[in-house]
């Protein structure tokens, strides 16, 4: 399923240096993957809302989340549409990315191999990308600012 973005905003490299870790940076703003296993959102089972990194814009559902033993925390679907973005990728392996609606930082990819009773999407995505609001509400959320809670996993 495809989603309509809100216009960007845009930011040059240096900007996003001075407010992203070095691991955030990398992934969101260079394309990187985290290795498997190691981010802070994997294992997470707090509620709440997951939010982008980079500018804080409503992404995933915790309601949403499940465990695909792939090593990176899985959703089945977006919190709200418009909250990402899908692009194709690759010339011999094809697969999509998912980019957030608001910024376009890469936040991981989308498959086809989650569970069937649940549209059977696996959105794949990186912990370094996410900032968790614990206890926020879920779908359907609006993308403003989050409350400013930390991160409890």
């Amino acid at each position: 399923m495809a989603f309509r973005s809100r216009p960007r905003s845009k930011s040059d490299d240096e900007s996003w240096r001075e407010r992203l870790t070095p691991e955030e940076f990398r992934v969101l703003r260079k394309g990187g993957t985290e290795q498997p296993f190691t981010g802070t959102y994997n294992d997470c089972k707090e509620p709440g809302l997951y939010r982008c990194a980079g500018c804080r814009s409503a992404l995933f559902s915790s309601e949403d989340k499940f465990d695909s033993g792939t090593g990176w925390p899985s959703f089945t679907a977006p919190a709200a549409e418009g909250g990402v973005d899908l692009r194709s990728e690759g010339l011999i392996l094809r697969r999509t990315e998912v980019r957030c609606g608001t910024c376009d930082g890469h936040l991981g990819h989308v498959f086809g191999d989650g569970p069937a009773d649940r549209g059977g999407q696996r959105y794949c995505i990186n912990s370094a990308a996410l900032h968790l609001e614990a206890g926020a509400p879920g779908r359907g959320y609006p993308a403003g600012s989050d409350s400013g809670r930390s991160d409890p996993c």
